[in-house]
Protein backbone atom coordinates (compact mmCIF):
# COMPACT_ATOMS: atom_id res chain seq x y z
CA UNK A 1 0.00 0.00 0.00
CA UNK A 2 3.11 2.48 0.70
CA UNK A 3 3.95 1.90 -2.83
CA UNK A 4 0.69 2.60 -3.92
CA UNK A 5 0.55 5.96 -2.22
CA UNK A 6 3.43 7.71 -3.52
CA UNK A 7 1.64 7.37 -6.83
CA UNK A 8 -1.35 9.49 -6.34
CA UNK A 9 -1.17 13.31 -5.76
CA UNK A 10 -1.44 14.07 -2.26
CA UNK A 11 -4.94 16.02 -0.95
CA UNK A 12 -3.17 19.42 -0.87
CA UNK A 13 -1.30 18.84 -4.31
CA UNK A 14 -4.90 18.51 -6.09
CA UNK A 15 -6.07 21.55 -4.60
CA UNK A 16 -3.26 23.24 -6.13
CA UNK A 17 -3.47 21.83 -9.38
CA UNK A 18 -7.10 22.97 -9.48
CA UNK A 19 -6.46 26.46 -8.26
CA UNK A 20 -3.53 26.80 -11.07
CA UNK A 21 -6.19 24.97 -13.34
CA UNK A 22 -8.48 27.42 -12.94
CA UNK A 23 -6.85 30.74 -12.87
CA UNK A 24 -5.15 29.88 -16.15
CA UNK A 25 -8.44 29.23 -17.99
CA UNK A 26 -9.66 32.59 -16.44
CA UNK A 27 -6.97 34.03 -17.55
CA UNK A 28 -6.92 32.96 -20.94
CA UNK A 29 -10.63 34.40 -20.79
CA UNK A 30 -9.90 37.82 -19.88
CA UNK A 31 -7.04 37.58 -22.26
CA UNK A 32 -7.98 36.82 -25.19
CA UNK A 33 -11.92 38.68 -24.41
CA UNK A 34 -10.11 41.49 -23.64
CA UNK A 35 -8.06 41.61 -26.76
CA UNK A 36 -11.56 40.55 -28.85
CA UNK A 37 -13.43 43.52 -27.08
CA UNK A 38 -10.51 46.10 -28.48
CA UNK A 39 -10.76 44.68 -32.01
CA UNK A 40 -14.44 45.04 -32.09
CA UNK A 41 -14.36 48.56 -30.57
CA UNK A 42 -10.98 50.14 -32.29
CA UNK A 43 -8.89 49.81 -35.72
CA UNK A 44 -5.35 51.55 -35.37
CA UNK A 45 -4.42 53.99 -37.64
CA UNK A 46 -0.59 55.33 -38.75
CA UNK A 47 -1.03 59.12 -38.99
CA UNK A 48 1.33 59.67 -42.35
CA UNK A 49 1.34 63.97 -41.82
CA UNK A 50 2.21 66.33 -39.19
CA UNK A 51 -0.92 68.44 -38.97
CA UNK A 52 -1.90 66.94 -35.98
CA UNK A 53 1.57 68.05 -34.03
CA UNK A 54 2.42 67.96 -31.27
CA UNK A 55 -0.41 66.11 -29.92
CA UNK A 56 0.04 63.36 -32.44
CA UNK A 57 3.58 63.13 -35.04
CA UNK A 58 4.49 62.02 -38.15
CA UNK A 59 4.39 57.86 -38.06
CA UNK A 60 2.64 57.89 -34.68
CA UNK A 61 0.25 54.63 -34.61
CA UNK A 62 -3.01 55.54 -32.54
CA UNK A 63 -6.51 53.81 -31.53
CA UNK A 64 -9.37 55.08 -33.10
CA UNK A 65 -12.88 54.37 -31.59
CA UNK A 66 -14.77 53.21 -34.05
CA UNK A 67 -18.39 55.86 -33.46
CA UNK A 68 -21.05 57.16 -35.02
CA UNK A 69 -20.96 60.78 -36.64
CA UNK A 70 -23.51 61.80 -34.64
CA UNK A 71 -21.53 60.72 -31.30
CA UNK A 72 -18.71 63.61 -32.48
CA UNK A 73 -18.27 66.43 -30.30
CA UNK A 74 -16.64 69.24 -30.25
CA UNK A 75 -12.63 69.01 -29.03
CA UNK A 76 -12.86 65.29 -30.72
CA UNK A 77 -10.06 64.23 -32.70
CA UNK A 78 -11.53 61.93 -35.48
CA UNK A 79 -10.44 59.52 -37.96
CA UNK A 80 -13.00 60.64 -41.12
CA UNK A 81 -13.02 60.50 -45.29
CA UNK A 82 -14.41 63.11 -47.61
CA UNK A 83 -13.87 62.49 -51.61
CA UNK A 84 -13.45 66.23 -51.94
CA UNK A 85 -10.34 66.92 -49.44
CA UNK A 86 -8.32 63.56 -50.25
CA UNK A 87 -9.22 59.99 -51.25
CA UNK A 88 -7.35 58.37 -47.83
CA UNK A 89 -8.64 58.96 -44.33
CA UNK A 90 -7.54 62.04 -42.53
CA UNK A 91 -7.13 62.77 -38.94
CA UNK A 92 -8.26 66.91 -37.37
CA UNK A 93 -10.08 68.30 -34.28
CA UNK A 94 -13.16 68.92 -34.29
CA UNK A 95 -13.87 72.79 -33.35
CA UNK A 96 -17.28 73.25 -34.01
CA UNK A 97 -20.52 71.44 -34.72
CA UNK A 98 -23.76 71.90 -36.94
CA UNK A 99 -25.12 75.58 -35.65
CA UNK A 100 -21.78 76.96 -34.34
CA UNK A 101 -20.20 79.75 -35.26
CA UNK A 102 -16.37 79.91 -36.18
CA UNK A 103 -13.98 82.77 -36.78
CA UNK A 104 -10.72 83.03 -36.24
CA UNK A 105 -8.88 84.93 -34.33
CA UNK A 106 -8.88 87.29 -31.37
CA UNK A 107 -5.73 87.82 -30.00
CA UNK A 108 -4.26 84.24 -31.77
CA UNK A 109 -7.27 82.32 -30.48
CA UNK A 110 -9.98 80.67 -32.08
CA UNK A 111 -13.59 81.41 -31.75
CA UNK A 112 -16.27 79.82 -31.10
CA UNK A 113 -20.00 80.94 -30.54
CA UNK A 114 -18.15 83.87 -29.79
CA UNK A 115 -16.49 82.05 -26.86
CA UNK A 116 -12.38 82.64 -27.54
CA UNK A 117 -11.72 78.93 -26.77
CA UNK A 118 -8.76 77.79 -24.88
CA UNK A 119 -6.60 75.14 -26.49
CA UNK A 120 -3.92 73.84 -24.58
CA UNK A 121 -2.47 71.09 -26.90
CA UNK A 122 -1.41 73.52 -29.59
CA UNK A 123 2.24 73.64 -30.33
CA UNK A 124 3.61 76.17 -27.89
CA UNK A 125 4.20 79.92 -28.52
CA UNK A 126 1.83 79.56 -31.69
CA UNK A 127 -1.46 81.24 -32.82
CA UNK A 128 -4.55 79.36 -32.85
CA UNK A 129 -4.55 80.05 -36.65
CA UNK A 130 -2.12 81.97 -38.97
CA UNK A 131 -4.33 83.23 -40.98
CA UNK A 132 -7.41 84.62 -40.21
CA UNK A 133 -10.38 83.72 -41.37
CA UNK A 134 -14.64 85.62 -41.28
CA UNK A 135 -17.05 84.63 -39.53
CA UNK A 136 -18.40 80.47 -40.80
CA UNK A 137 -21.78 79.34 -39.60
CA UNK A 138 -22.08 75.29 -39.50
CA UNK A 139 -24.42 73.89 -41.45
CA UNK A 140 -26.57 71.34 -39.72
CA UNK A 141 -25.43 67.65 -39.82
CA UNK A 142 -21.60 68.99 -40.25
CA UNK A 143 -18.40 69.74 -38.81
CA UNK A 144 -15.02 72.03 -38.63
CA UNK A 145 -11.74 70.30 -38.82
CA UNK A 146 -8.64 71.94 -37.97
CA UNK A 147 -5.37 70.47 -37.56
CA UNK A 148 -3.46 71.49 -34.12
CA UNK A 149 -0.26 72.02 -36.44
CA UNK A 150 -2.28 75.31 -37.69
CA UNK A 151 0.28 76.44 -40.14
CA UNK A 152 1.17 72.89 -41.46
CA UNK A 153 -2.31 71.66 -42.05
CA UNK A 154 -5.03 71.12 -44.81
CA UNK A 155 -8.38 71.56 -42.66
CA UNK A 156 -11.39 73.36 -42.85
CA UNK A 157 -9.82 77.14 -43.36
CA UNK A 158 -7.93 75.92 -46.94
CA UNK A 159 -11.84 74.45 -48.05
CA UNK A 160 -13.24 77.76 -46.95
CA UNK A 161 -14.48 78.92 -51.00
CA UNK A 162 -16.52 75.44 -51.34
CA UNK A 163 -20.01 75.15 -51.01
CA UNK A 164 -19.83 73.72 -47.70
CA UNK A 165 -17.49 76.63 -46.45
CA UNK A 166 -15.11 74.26 -45.55
CA UNK A 167 -17.35 71.52 -43.58
CA UNK A 168 -17.25 68.14 -43.07
CA UNK A 169 -20.03 66.02 -42.70
CA UNK A 170 -20.95 63.71 -39.61
CA UNK A 171 -21.42 60.80 -41.66
CA UNK A 172 -18.27 60.82 -42.79
CA UNK A 173 -16.41 60.38 -39.64
CA UNK A 174 -15.76 56.28 -38.50
CA UNK A 175 -13.57 56.89 -35.59
CA UNK A 176 -12.98 58.89 -32.58
CA UNK A 177 -9.35 58.81 -31.46
CA UNK A 178 -8.11 57.55 -28.00
CA UNK A 179 -4.53 57.08 -27.85
CA UNK A 180 -1.33 57.41 -29.12
CA UNK A 181 0.01 53.71 -28.93
CA UNK A 182 3.23 53.77 -30.48
CA UNK A 183 5.04 55.70 -29.25
CA UNK A 184 3.78 54.97 -25.86
CA UNK A 185 1.96 58.47 -25.18
CA UNK A 186 -1.46 57.10 -23.52
CA UNK A 187 -4.71 58.56 -23.78
CA UNK A 188 -5.06 61.83 -25.43
CA UNK A 189 -5.70 64.64 -22.97
CA UNK A 190 -9.07 66.19 -22.56
CA UNK A 191 -10.20 69.40 -24.82
CA UNK A 192 -11.21 71.33 -21.83
CA UNK A 193 -11.58 74.62 -23.99
CA UNK A 194 -14.57 73.11 -25.26
CA UNK A 195 -16.59 72.75 -21.65
CA UNK A 196 -18.46 75.75 -21.58
CA UNK A 197 -20.29 75.42 -25.11
CA UNK A 198 -21.21 71.70 -24.58
CA UNK A 199 -20.73 67.98 -23.05
CA UNK A 200 -17.36 66.64 -24.33
CA UNK A 201 -17.17 63.22 -25.54
CA UNK A 202 -16.18 60.06 -23.02
CA UNK A 203 -13.08 58.16 -23.38
CA UNK A 204 -13.51 54.93 -24.72
CA UNK A 205 -13.40 51.61 -23.21
CA UNK A 206 -9.72 51.79 -23.75
CA UNK A 207 -8.48 51.65 -20.40
CA UNK A 208 -11.05 48.64 -19.15
CA UNK A 209 -9.69 46.57 -22.54
CA UNK A 210 -5.87 47.26 -21.64
CA UNK A 211 -6.89 46.25 -17.79
CA UNK A 212 -8.56 42.97 -18.90
CA UNK A 213 -5.27 41.74 -21.07
CA UNK A 214 -2.80 42.63 -18.31
CA UNK A 215 -5.34 40.90 -15.85
CA UNK A 216 -5.74 37.87 -18.05
CA UNK A 217 -1.73 37.81 -18.83
CA UNK A 218 -1.29 38.05 -15.10
CA UNK A 219 -3.27 35.48 -14.39
CA UNK A 220 -2.18 32.72 -16.95
CA UNK A 221 1.47 33.42 -16.05
CA UNK A 222 0.83 33.45 -12.49
CA UNK A 223 -0.83 30.07 -12.34
CA UNK A 224 1.32 28.10 -14.64
CA UNK A 225 4.13 29.14 -12.09
CA UNK A 226 2.02 28.10 -9.31
CA UNK A 227 0.83 25.02 -10.25
CA UNK A 228 4.68 23.70 -11.58
CA UNK A 229 5.85 25.23 -8.13
CA UNK A 230 2.98 22.75 -5.98
CA UNK A 231 3.31 20.26 -8.22
CA UNK A 232 7.35 20.35 -7.30
CA UNK A 233 6.58 20.82 -3.69
CA UNK A 234 4.15 17.58 -4.06
CA UNK A 235 6.95 15.43 -4.99
CA UNK A 236 9.18 16.88 -2.77
CA UNK A 237 6.99 16.20 0.47
CA UNK A 238 6.37 12.76 -1.16
CA UNK A 239 10.18 12.11 -1.03
CA UNK A 240 10.67 13.16 2.24
CA UNK A 241 7.89 10.46 2.91
CA UNK A 242 9.44 7.72 1.28
CA UNK A 243 12.88 8.36 3.03
CA UNK A 244 11.36 8.57 6.36
CA UNK A 245 9.88 4.95 5.60
CA UNK A 246 11.05 1.78 7.65
CA UNK A 247 12.86 -0.48 4.88
CA UNK A 248 10.27 -3.37 5.70
CA UNK A 249 7.42 -1.23 4.83
CA UNK A 250 8.42 -0.44 0.81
Amino acid sequence: MSGESTTRTAPGGRAAQRISGIAVALGLVLFLGGFAWGAVVYRPYTVPTGSMVPTIKIGDRVLAQRVDGDEVRRGDVVVFKDSSWANAPMVKRVVAVGGDTVACCQKGKLKVNGKVIEEPYLPSGTPAEIMDFPTVTVPDGRLFLLGDERDNSVDSTAHLTDAARGTVARAAVSARVDAVVWPMDGMLARPTGFEALGPLSSPGPLRTVVALVIAGMVLVLGGAAYGSLAKRAAAARAARTRTKEPAGAR
